[in-house]
């Protein structure tokens, strides 16, 4: 329910009048040394310096580091005293599940496919899954794995407007997420003035949003202690040190694009100057795409059935306590060449992605081999840049042996990495060259400089960018005079408008002077007035650029490929 100034007035005036009333609010608690008494603070309903009792402080601790969701039982006795609240908390109870059965979720789990088991979940999270493809979906997910996995560190820098701050701000109760500007060593570790513990001392997950930003001012201190509790999981308190099992994510806008990123710096390149540190960097176990991930708009959000997100946060907390890391070596080991701390880093997000995807560990060498695969590209996108950032880093395989296969090897590279190898790669610091060949069937190579085109099978990845027209297509249209396009699905506008980029190709690879004639069969949709329409603006643009255009319906309506022929033998 939305809050409003006379929502809040009336609740008031309800508690006055009645003396007594329960409500639900974001409820924070801090000490008063002045008088020595503890007071809390109601987000929404306005009222500050209700008196809290030390037995509620003590057990629930969280109070005192940030608002905590509660229902509460207020009263109110008005007093002439100026300094008495006259605002009493009688009983509080934190919104939180207090049991749940572990062995009937893993039974649950076994009733659902893989590919039904993922779409629950981006369903729980609020998104629906019909708008997102496989890999869109894995992303997804990588966001959960600071809630199921013990110290895991992980960077997203993207767009704004992809939900990168909400999964730490609303999903779980056990994960807090702050203002990467404001945090200081005595919020995040310890205040050593009264020895108060930080945020790391009572939450599973801290997030710190707006993260990137070269302008920002950032304490070197606190980024100091930061790297050595990443790398140890420890801290010191004075001559003490302590240790915490908190797991880190740092998400922000970068200011630049991908291609940008990778031409003039590298992919860390928008992030504030102290944390643009290697040692720092080093620390992260998985770097998500954020320029993957599409800006939610209104129908992505879901309106099926998934988990109570109290519920699924206590089974990822739950999943805290288990270790999935070493499910794969049955079947497959990770290159000598990795190190220990890359090695840890693919471990950590493959446990953590298994903790979500199987937490029943009934999964097939294929499906291990699909995670073990996208944990190293999150680990290979941080280590690749930091050769960038540091040239003490020396090039890594980032490889695994298949050992139900007589030990092939097979080597992983960053989605990017593919579809931009001429900047990724723009130091000369090429991979090692057994890092090559991918595992993927032969590839239809891009024709570049005046090389013939060759046959082939090319794959695009999803959520690949970087390929077009001309390059796909334009070395295997040129010096044709005749073209054949049959594609049953140009209804649409966007369908008519790849229509049209074709032509465009066309037209730039023809010679100079010279007509081309290409021709179309379609299907009719005989709920769409505009195809037709369509199809005649196109003939007329083509007239004045050397295109003798033509189409036809095909009659029988049940054509369902799409391919392109020339007459010289494409």
């Amino acid at each position: 329910m939305r809050t409003t100034p006379k929502l809040i007035a009336g609740i008031r005036s309800t508690i006055r009048e009645k003396g007594r009333h329960k409500v639900i609010d974001k409820i924070s608690v801090d000490l008063n040394e002045k008088k020595d008494v503890y007071e809390a603070t109601f987000a929404n309903l306005g009222i500050k310096q209700v008196l809290v009792s030390p037995d509620v402080v003590k057990w629930h601790p969280k109070l005192l580091v940030s608002g905590v969701w509660c229902i509460a039982d207020i009263e109110y006795f008005y007093s002439e005293d100026k300094d008495v609240s006259p605002w009493i908390l009688d009983t509080i109870k934190p919104i939180q599940l207090s049991a749940f059965d572990f062995e009937t979720y893993l039974a649950a789990r076994r009733e659902f496919s893989t590919g039904e088991w993922i779409d629950l979940l981006i369903q729980s999270i609020g998104f629906n899954p019909k708008l997102f493809g496989h890999r869109s979906k894995l992303i997804q997910l990588i966001r959960l794995i600071p809630y199921c996995e013990r110290n895991y560190n992980l960077i997203e820098l993207g767009p704004k407007g992809t939900g990168k701050s909400h999964i730490y701000s609303e999903f779980s109760p056990h994960g807090i997420l702050i203002s990467g500007g404001e945090v200081t060593v005595a919020k995040l570790f310890v205040n050593n003035a009264n020895g108060k513990i930080g945020l790391v001392g009572f939450w599973d997950a801290v997030a710190f949003d707006e993260f990137a930003g070269k302008q920002k001012r950032v304490d070197k201190a606190l980024v100091d202690i930061l790297k050595n509790f990443m790398a140890n999981k420890s801290f010191s308190r004075g001559i003490e040190t302590l240790g915490a099992e908190t797991s880190m994510a740092f998400v922000g806008n970068p200011q630049h694009t991908l291609l940008y990123m990778l031409h003039h710096s590298d992919l860390f390149g928008d992030l504030p100057d102290k944390y643009y540190d290697s040692a720092f960097l080093d620390r992260l176990h998985f770097y998500i795409p954020g320029w993957e991930v599409d800006i939610i708009r209104g129908e992505m959000f879901s309106d099926g059935y998934g988990f109570v997100v109290d519920y699924l946060a206590e089974i990822l907390r739950n999943l805290r306590n288990h270790d999935y890391s070493h499910l794969y070596t049955d079947h497959f080991e990770l290159l000598e060449d990795i190190s220990t701390r890359d090695r840890t880093a693919v471990q950590k997000t493959f446990s953590g992605l298994m903790k979500i995807l199987f937490p029943h560990e009934a999964a097939s060498p294929a499906e291990m081999e699909e995670l073990l695969r996208f944990a190293i590209e999150g680990r290979k996108r941080v280590k690749d840049q930091l050769m960038r950032i540091d040239t003490t880093y020396t090039a890594v395989r980032f490889g695994y042996r298949n050992q139900q296969q007589g030990g092939a090897v097979s080597f992983v590279k960053t989605l990017e990495e593919e579809q931009y190898p001429k900047v990724y790669y723009r130091d000369g610091r090429l991979p090692p060259t057994e890092a090559a060949p991918d595992a993927t069937p032969p590839a239809l190579e891009v024709v570049t400089g005046n090389r013939e085109p060759q046959s082939g099978h090319l794959v695009i990845k999803e959520n690949q960018r970087g390929i077009t027209f001309d390059t796909l297509f334009g070395p295997y249209l040129k010096g044709a005079k005749r073209i054949e396009i049959t594609d049953p699905y140009l209804r649409q506008f966007y369908q008519i408008r790849n229509l049209m980029e074709l032509i465009e190709t066309i037209v730039r690879v023809k010679e100079e002077g010279e007509e081309v004639a290409v021709h179309v069969i379609t299907v009719q949709d005989e709920f769409n007035e505009s195809q037709v329409e369509y199809f005649q603006q196109i003939e007329k643009a083509c007239v004045t650029v050397g295109i003798q255009f033509s189409m036809v319906f095909d009659p029988i309506g049940k054509i369902h490929a799409r391919h392109i022929v020339t007459d010289h033998g494409w």
